[in-house]
Formats: C-alpha cells, structure tokens, sequence
C-alpha cells in the first residue's frame, strides 16, 4: 500500500545535560516543541527493501536512521518495504529530523503490523533519544535518554523564527566536547525577555559552550540575530540551529527575510508528532 507520511521537526527550547553514566549515555531534561518545518516519507510495497532519498546526500544503507527504526521493530516475516525521503529539514542543525523520518516509520510500520504502544516506544528509544518524542510530539518535557516523556499543554501564541547557518554540527562530537570541557552549563535566559508562554520555564541550553568551542562563527551568529532581531536567540539541541520567539507568523517572517546566510524559516508549533497524509 502506498501512504505518504509527514515528519516534522522541532526546537529544543531548553536542554539541561547530566554528567556521562557508566554506559556513555547522558541524561537529559528538556523542554521540546515540534514545528511545522517537515520532511516526507512515501511508503509502498517493492520486492526489496530500498530507500531513496531526494533533498539531501544522505546514505541509503544501514546507516540511515530509517533503517535502524526498521530493525529496531524487529518484525519477523516482514514485507519488503520501498521508502522515498524528501528532506527539507536541514541535517546536522539540531532540529530531529533524522529522528522524525525514523519514528515515521515506526508509526507507519507499526500500524501495518499492529505493533502495540510500549512495543513502538521501546524501539523508539533503540534508535535515538528524539524518536520517542516524535511519535506524539507536540509540547513535552523529555527526561532520562529519551524514555520519559510528559505531554504538556499546547504551546500557543509564539512562532518561530530558525536560522541554519552553512556548517552543520555533529551531536557525538558535541556531547564529547562538552564532556571534555568538564560538563559546563549554558547560559539562563532572562524570562523577563520571553513570551509570557514560557516564563514558568528555565530556558538554557548545556551544550551551547561546546558547539560555539567547536565553531567560534555560531557564537557570531547567535550575537548577530540578537541585535536583528532584539530578542533572545537560543540554540536548538546540539546545533548548528538557532531561533527566537515571535509573537506571530508575519513578525517571523519579516525577522527572517532579514537575515543573511544559511537557511531560514518561520516556523509554527505544531501540537502533533508523525502523521499519516491522508490524500
């Protein structure tokens, strides 16, 4: 059956990172937003499994994360399945979108299979710790690696304007800097400056110190749109991405019209994680 699945992206509004556990692994507690910023995935029967991927030069192999959602699943006896990725969400920024594509084809594959909630949830988790919250999405708090997700009301009233400079930025190689850095902490946003949505928040991103370690320029960005755009600007997960609050899409997108370099976008909330297309 051919199905058209959407991914959308998302914002970490704040990420506080723990100290390394004895199996590698960081514990986080982090405040995330899906946005309206999507990739698509078409889904149909073939007679082996393929991927192709349109928008992006990605691997198509076992590497991609949409292949380890699939191995993740474990079904036995399963169909061979042809999957076309169209990426609009930009790789190495920060926003999920490899982890979004991923739990698409969890959704997907699990409703083909009738593969139970907790069965999707743990599978889930094997591949990454943002596949999780991308099979409900909308507004939640994600604690632990990825397995404790609190729903919360529906973020409302702000949108998003993102900027994705031309570098990207690695999450290992992030998290191993900041480690190497000794576990610094980022910088707290003054409430007082955010919408009134998100002042009962500690707004603050752990892994800024270690991106801008690893690239001076996003330093240089962030303190650019700053003044641009005269509002906090916040760095989304492990970078290169960032973005600020706005009150509405028309004030977004005349803050990102505005700035130069790299790919920009207004971007809403959206109270949803993967969903099927319907046509």
């Amino acid at each position: 059956m051919d199905e058209l699945w959407s991914a959308p992206a998302k914002v970490n509004l704040s990420l506080r990172v723990g100290r390394p556990r004895s199996d590698g692994y960081h514990e986080l507690d982090s405040l995330i937003q899906a946005i309206d910023w999507t990739d698509e995935l078409r889904l149909c029967g073939a007679d082996e499994d393929r991927l192709s991927v349109e928008g992006a030069d990605l691997p198509t192999g076992g590497d991609n994360l949409v292949w380890k959602a699939v191995e993740a699943l474990g079904v036995e006896d399963r169909r061979p399945v042809g999957i076309a990725l169209t990426k609009r969400i930009p790789s190495g920024a920060g926003l999920g979108g490899g982890s979004s594509d991923a739990a698409c084809v969890i959704a997907a594959l699990g409703d083909r299979y009738r593969i139970s909630s907790p069965d999707r949830r743990k599978a889930a988790l094997r591949v990454g710790a943002d596949v999780t919250f991308f099979l409900n999405g909308g507004t939640a708090r994600m604690e632990g690696i990825g397995e404790h997700i609190t729903r919360l009301d529906p973020l409302e009233g702000v949108v998003f304007g993102v900027a994705v400079p031309d570098y990207r930025l690695s999450t290992p190689e992030v998290y191993r800097t900041w480690d190497l850095l000794e576990y610094p902490t980022g910088e707290i946003v003054d409430s007082r400056r955010l919408p009134p949505q998100l002042r009962s928040f500690e707004i603050v991103n752990d892994l800024t110190p270690a991106a801008l370690a690893l690239e001076p320029m996003l330093g240089d960005l962030i303190a650019d749109l700053s003044d641009r755009w005269e509002r906090p600007v916040m760095m989304s997960g492990s970078g290169s991405a960032v973005f600020a609050c706005f009150a509405d899409h028309d004030e977004a997108s005349d803050a990102v019209a505005a700035a130069v370099g790299g790919a920009f976008g207004a971007c809403a909330p959206v109270p949803h994680g993967v969903r099927r297309v319907e046509r």
